[in-house]
């Protein structure tokens, strides 16, 4: 990190509790993240303090004139771990409003190679001088081979030790160094030197595994932030040239060029060319979606085929990637119902395991047993006794389902909605914008006029239509369009509210007007009646386009579902997640497309229904409501879980407590498939720590396992935990 920058932020004086965050070097664990708020939070002056291990970062309030901000590192970093400072939220919009790149701290060193870390370090030497101990003693056995395995011992001993001192003092005094220490030192006084080598040495190499593991776990997050690019090429708005500048310092307003093959540098809308976009990154969509002028792009899709242009409406700290990155951060740090619960319940247990293994230790040798195979065995159980693979078993799953998610386009706001979501049995989901696509399409022309056509009529409505913003006016100009149709010259042109649009096309009066309305004016036949009905019945809109006072046929629109809404339902059907859609639209129009569906409905509901039938649904078992982040918010809050629908909107990602940013109904299957993978998950988690505890239990108890392999109902167990949690990222 920028250690000049890190200097001149502690040269200010401050008045009251300030904001800062911090990159914490080491934090690979939700045992390190305990020592480290557990430390952090007993200094005075410190509030607000939240640490998410999973991106190794510290936020929290000081004020500097009760602990100054050096003491506060210096604990940090006393305790084993390495301290830098980051720009806070305040720093970046201060950056941003002064037009500025962002504080060099935002520039992260790259990771060094394992072999170049700490605990890497630590574990070769360790490892050497058990080597040697071990050449000693098969050389020179007796008193010198007896010895040969201290020096090993006693450098593990002396950094754990260390370590176990400093967290004792900062209100951690069951951790796992302390564990370490006391078995590494009862070892060495019983004379079993060897096994107290081989138990500091598989425990640094435990701890490199568990380090190899969190960066594989945080990787999928960083290739995300990777996605947006460092420079752009800005057009220079007064002569149109261009000049390449660093993408984080794009300001709003301002316009880039994006070639083909370039990634867009920043969210914004088009306002030059067409292209495809990849958007897969972001949204997890895999077809490129076509884009021209108006339209809205993100940052990180990769251009396709043509050159754009873009004006910026977001800065690099708003932009789409920024908002999924800050709102998993947040989600990783919040913990899930599970993790709070074995929290409380390691809290509990560590001291009771403690207790337990000195007991073991000395209460047979007191009844007549033999002191050193006792204190031997109390000893392991004091390896055993570790709760780090149990306090890992949720927040690793957890972890690894967000982020699994998020690069699919499947957002998640914490551990806590991501495990009501796979408990869910009903899903109610809002209609317009939701199952449907939100506008108005023409669905059947019916001809019934014999000097008439499809072409003709959809002509002539288009061109009355064409001065008009109704929905229904929209629907007719675009089919018009997609089907070739040119607009006839107009005048005259009048709109009758609720009942018709008329206008002079050709010489001729020709409206455009409900069923009710038409029949003022030109009568219809019994079979276009039928027909009119027929249409009626299946939820869809009718107007009839009358010339003079001949009807020359019907136009039919309607907000039809999306593509994927009735295998949406379907899937979350096999799932065995009931569907209901909860709509203020008329019962008929409700009942039509739920039919074609395939899931209840209940029509023509006020808001205040919704949250009634929400409280009705929830009354029985979790329910998640689906709706388009904006005008359902009611019911996203009421119900267990809200998720919104929304390609990137900031509605959809601030509103409810998840989003599918890709605008698929199936992906509301895919997010309770991907809890249910986490929760099992955190169910075989918890069956491989307690399992492998409680075997080790049983065989040290009995004299048949000892010291080493204790610590693998430990540290084994740390690592088959966070192994398994990191399948779900193939999720």
């Amino acid at each position: 990190m920028n250690q000049a920058a890190g200097a001149d932020r502690t040269s200010f004086p401050t008045n009251g509790p300030q904001a800062l965050r911090y990159k914490v070097k080491g934090m690979d664990c939700p045992t390190c993240a305990g020592k480290i708020e557990t430390a952090v939070s007993r200094l005075p002056g410190v509030a607000d303090v939240r640490v998410n291990y999973g991106s190794q970062v510290l936020d929290l309030a000081l004020d500097e004139a009760a602990t100054p901000r050096t003491e506060l590192e210096g604990r940090i970093e006393r305790l084993g771990y390495g301290v830098a400072p980051l720009p806070t939220a305040a720093d970046l919009a201060m950056a941003q409003a002064s037009g500025g790149a962002p504080p060099a701290e935002t520039a992260e060193e790259p990771e060094p190679p394992l072999w170049r870390t700490r605990k890497a370090l630590l574990g070769i030497l360790i490892g050497a001088l058990f080597a040697a101990g071990f050449l000693v003693e098969r050389v020179a056995p007796g008193v010198v081979g007896e010895y040969a395995y201290w020096p090993g011992a006693l450098v593990g001993l002396a950094y754990y030790g260390r370590r176990a001192a400093v967290a004792a003092f900062a209100g951690t005094p069951f951790s796992i160094e302390m564990l370490m220490t006391v078995a590494t030192a009862g070892a060495l006084a019983i004379h079993a030197a060897e096994e107290a080598a081989i138990v500091v040495l598989l425990f640094t190499v435990g701890e490199m595994l568990e380090v190899v593991a969190a960066g594989r776990a945080r990787a999928g997050i960083k290739a995300l932030a990777a996605l947006v690019p460092k420079t752009a090429r800005l057009v220079d708005e007064a002569d149109g040239t261009t000049r390449e500048v660093a993408a984080a310092s794009l300001a709003i307003g301002q316009v880039v060029v994006v070639r083909p093959g370039d990634r867009v540098p920043a969210d914004g809308v088009i306002t030059d060319g067409a292209s495809s976009l990849d958007e897969s990154p972001i949204t997890g969509e895999s077809v490129p979606k076509p884009k021209e002028v108006g339209d809205p792009v993100y940052a990180g899709s990769v251009n396709a085929d043509g050159a754009l242009q873009v004006r910026v409406t977001k800065t690099a700290a708003d932009n789409t990637v920024a908002r999924i990155l800050h709102l998993v951060e947040e989600a990783q740090a919040s913990k899930s119902p599970t993790a709070r619960f074995i929290d409380r319940f390691s809290a509990v247990y560590t001291p009771i395991a403690f207790a337990f293994a000195a007991a073991v230790a000395v209460v047979p040798p007191l009844l007549g047993a033999d002191w050193g195979t006792w204190i031997y065995r109390g000893l392991a159980l004091l390896l055993i006794a570790c709760p780090c693979a149990l306090v890992l078993s949720t927040p690793a799953a957890i972890a690894s389902g967000l982020a699994a998610g998020a690069r699919r386009g499947l957002l998640v706001k914490g551990g806590a909605a991501l495990e009501v979501i796979g408990r869910v049995r009903t899903v109610a989901f809002d209609k317009t914008g939701t199952l449907t696509a939100g506008r108005p399409r023409v669905s059947d022309i019916l001809v019934f006029a014999p000097d008439a056509s499809e072409r003709s009529l959809l002509g002539l409505a288009a061109a009355v239509e064409s001065g008009s913003s109704h929905p229904i006016a929209r629907a007719i100009l675009d089919r018009a369009s997609a089907d070739g149709v040119p607009l006839r010259p107009t005048r005259d042109a009048r709109a009758i509210p609720g009942k018709a649009v008329s206008a002079t096309v050709m010489g001729q009066t020709v409206l455009v007007a409900s069923p009710r309305h038409a029949a003022e004016s030109a009568r219809l036949g019994p079979e276009a009646e039928r027909a009119v009905a027929d249409l009626e019945a299946g939820g869809k809109t009718v107007v009839i386009v009358v010339r003079g006072a001949e009807a020359l046929g019907a136009i039919a629109v309607r907000d039809e579902p999306r593509a994927d809404a009735a295998a949406g339902i379907s899937a979350l059907r096999k799932l065995g997640v009931r569907s209901v859609m909860l709509t203020g639209d008329n019962r008929r129009t409700g009942e039509a497309v739920a039919s074609e569906l395939g899931l209840d409905v209940k029509a023509e509901l006020l808001p205040q229904d919704k949250l009634a039938e929400i409280a009705a649904l929830k009354a029985a078992a979790p329910v998640a409501m689906v709706g388009d982040g904006i005008n359902d918010a009611p019911a996203l809050a009421a119900a267990s879980v809200g998720i919104a629908m929304g390609g990137g909107t900031d509605a959809a990602l601030e509103t409810a407590d998840a989003a599918v940013l890709n605008d698929r109904v199936g992906d509301v299957a895919a997010l309770v498939s991907l809890s249910r993978a986490t929760l099992g998950n955190i169910r075989q988690n918890v069956a491989i720590a307690l399992g492998l505890k409680a075997v080790f239990l049983v065989t040290t108890i009995a004299g048949i396992t000892g010291l080493w392999p204790a610590i693998l109902a430990d540290t084994g167990a740390t690592v088959l935990v966070t192994a398994n949690a990191l399948r779900l990222l193939r999720a």
